[in-house]
């Protein structure tokens, strides 16, 4: 497939991409204990996927509050930005480009991932259901638990979490990133703030649909201000169907996800960022985005889209030639397939994930995927 439009150059704010093919952020918990270093396997990780267009890293939690899963690797710490330019060194000696992703999980937590066992904190205090978080249950050891019970941010800590993605961004340029992406998906604290199964406030956050998108609008602005509208994305879960499936994370399903999601989008258009990320449905059997849908989005959004969940290359060379999007990320597949790009290129076969090495643990599962060998 090396004369698929999947090889074409894409500029991205100031860069040019080599390809459009992209690594998706994709958690997999290794970061260094204690304090959620990131490291030299990390690093590794990393450098072995660089021939990706474009590379965003696993969610990073912007505070301490703001994580949900064990041994996530966070960007509010000198430590942790020390350890985010090992990685960034290593990917920009290859040639690539990485952003961050700046992550806050919101409800999606346990008291016993929060500063001083503490509720996590949402727009409202209403308790997460059908989805697990990850907690440690001794050295190496952890578990999938029930989230804990959520409060409610007063006003000014909605103002003051603003400012934290702020920090966070200026925390990545620390640390050698090349732009950043929100991460306002799969109902974490973002999408909370978004979606009215999960925000019931009555001050300026909540209400109407606008008032539910200012956090957005307010985040996504404070971040620009930062590294530069050009330099970030914001990554979004429109999904128009549910699943029974038992999952780690999925996301909230709204009322009416077209009309939510295209105003969402316009936030983004009128703040002028570079790129969306649009991740669909990746269960088993999952229905597509409706073609209506990705067009509208088309028509709001003047920047760059990128698509993720379940795709081949196949069907992602539809989509960039449909016009719906520009660049395609590929998650299992990438985290196997170390290579991927030249795997496409030559239509090798893959290397198939193991599901028991995804989260935490060592090189096993993470670094020592074999490179295709004729």
């Amino acid at each position: 497939m090396k004369n698929s439009v999947l090889f074409d150059n894409v500029r991205l704010g100031p860069y040019t991409l080599r390809n459009r093919i992209v690594l998706p952020p994709l958690t997999r918990s290794r970061s260094s204990q204690p304090g959620n270093i990131p490291n030299d396997l990390m690093a590794d990780y990393y450098r072995q996927r660089t021939g990706a267009g474009l590379m965003v890293t696993e969610g990073t939690q912007i505070e301490p509050r703001g994580q949900g899963y064990a041994w996530t690797p966070g960007i509010h710490s000198p430590e942790q930005v020390e350890g985010w330019r090992r990685v960034t060194d290593a990917v920009h000696a290859e040639g690539g480009i990485i952003f961050l992703q700046l992550w806050h999980v919101g409800r999606v937590s346990h008291t016993s991932l929060q500063p001083g066992g503490a509720a996590p904190v949402a727009p409202s205090a209403i308790p997460a259901d059908n989805v697990k978080v990850f907690i440690e249950t001794g050295p190496g050891q952890g578990a999938l638990a029930l989230p804990s019970p959520p409060r409610a941010l007063t006003t000014a800590e909605v103002k003051e979490l603003v400012q934290l993605y702020a920090q966070a961004a200026r925390n990545a340029l620390d640390a050698g990133f090349d732009g950043v992406e929100i991460h306002s998906a799969n109902g974490y604290l973002v999408n909370q703030f978004i979606s009215a199964h999960t925000n019931r406030r009555d001050d300026e956050y909540g209400g109407s649909l606008q008032n539910r998108l200012r956090f957005l609008r307010e985040v996504t602005q404070a971040v620009a201000d930062v590294v530069g509208k050009d330099r970030m994305g914001v990554r979004f879960a429109p999904l128009f169907a549910t699943t029974e499936e038992d999952r780690v994370y999925l996301g909230l399903v709204e009322e009416d996800p077209h009309k939510t999601y295209i105003e969402a989008v316009k936030v983004l258009e009128e703040v002028g960022i570079a790129y969306l990320s649009l991740a669909e449905a990746d269960w088993e059997n999952a229905p597509e985005l409706p073609e209506d849908f990705r067009a509208d989005v088309r028509k709001a959004f003047s920047g760059k889209i990128l698509y993720a969940g379940k795709y081949t290359p196949e069907r992602g060379v539809r989509v960039v030639e449909a016009g719906w999007g520009d660049l395609i990320a590929f998650g299992r597949p990438f985290i196997a397939n170390p290579d991927l790009p030249e795997r496409i290129a030559h239509s090798c076969p893959f290397n198939p994930v193991d599901p028991a090495t995804m989260y935490g643990g060592t090189d096993k599962g993470y670094t020592d995927y074999p490179a295709y060998q004729d």
